[in-house]
């Protein structure tokens, strides 16, 4: 017999979290070779776009795992957008992503009021789109392979 509970509990949290590690280590060579390696590890990837005055302009907030760029935040200044600001702080996330970590791609998450044809004229394409989510918007997950 046995209950279901509804609760944070930060130690089953880690229990669960090393067996399934274990389990998808015994199922999967790709993440056994990758365990212990700095691809494994989660590094942050930040680029900047920064005025003649020392404004900030522009942002680029991600991640590098598992060999891919996570893109999480990405902004740029009503007064820049259309000037090619988020192209280059794209690109020099890739080319950093790439060219340090060895990055085989990338990968975004945007709301449909936000920036999937910027994405698409980057060079991503549409892998998803999730309706509702919340509710009145559509998520999108778009990727590029590099």
């Amino acid at each position: 017999m046995f209950s279901i509970e509804a609760v944070n509990d930060p130690e089953r949290r880690d229990v669960v979290l090393a067996r399934l590690q274990s389990a998808n280590d015994e199922r999967s060579p790709a993440l056994r070779a990758l365990r212990g390696t700095p691809a494994m590890e989660a590094q942050p990837l930040e680029t900047y776009a920064v005025g003649g005055g020392g404004e900030l302009v522009g942002g680029l907030v991600g991640r590098v795992q598992w060999q891919w760029l996570h893109v999480e935040l990405l902004w740029v200044d009503a007064v820049h957008r259309g000037a090619g600001v988020g192209s280059r702080l794209v690109g020099r996330a890739e080319r950093v992503a790439r060219e340090e970590y060895g990055c085989i791609g990338s990968q975004v998450e945007t709301w449909d009021f936000q920036a999937p044809e910027f994405y698409r004229r980057v060079g991503y394409r549409l892998l998803s789109s999730l309706a509702d989510y919340p509710p009145g918007l559509t998520n999108h997950v778009l990727v590029k392979a590099f």
